[in-house]
């Protein structure tokens, strides 16, 4: 078995909040992440799937198919946008970094899979000291 990984980055907005609690209440659990006015990271993606390598091809997958794969899914619809209002794969989810990286796993899964590779994990990297490893399970 090989494994791969393409990085990916984007920059997007999100605010940790639940709608049925106070601002008080969300400001206590979630801190300065409920901030009503927003806050923003330059997050790293990084993509790992692995399988055989093909015999002809040399590789388990091309990294320019994956690398599209995860932009027209992904980064082109997180990039400079609101994770909680904007994006249509997140819609009704805390945009936590781990509920984020479950639904990067969910849009991105059975399309690797039509390319002969299977996804074995998303990393999300919210911050330079705070990341996120999803493994589908």
């Amino acid at each position: 078995m090989v494994y791969i990984t393409r990085r990916e980055r984007f920059t997007a907005a999100h605010r940790l909040f639940q709608p049925g609690w106070s601002d008080e209440k969300n400001s206590e659990v979630f801190g300065g992440c409920a901030n009503p006015n927003w806050h923003g990271h330059n997050y790293e993606l990084f993509v790992t799937v692995k399988g055989s390598v093909h015999p002809e091809l040399g590789w388990v997958m091309d990294l320019k198919d994956l690398s599209g794969l995860i932009r027209s899914k992904v980064t082109d619809k997180l990039d400079h946008k609101n994770l909680n209002l904007d994006v249509d794969f997140l819609k009704n989810l805390l945009t936590s970094t781990e509920n984020v990286a479950i639904a990067i796993w969910n849009e991105l899964a059975a399309d690797i899979a039509k390319h002969g590779a299977k996804l074995h994990c998303i990393k999300l990297r919210e911050t330079e000291n705070n990341y996120v490893e999803y493994f589908g399970e």
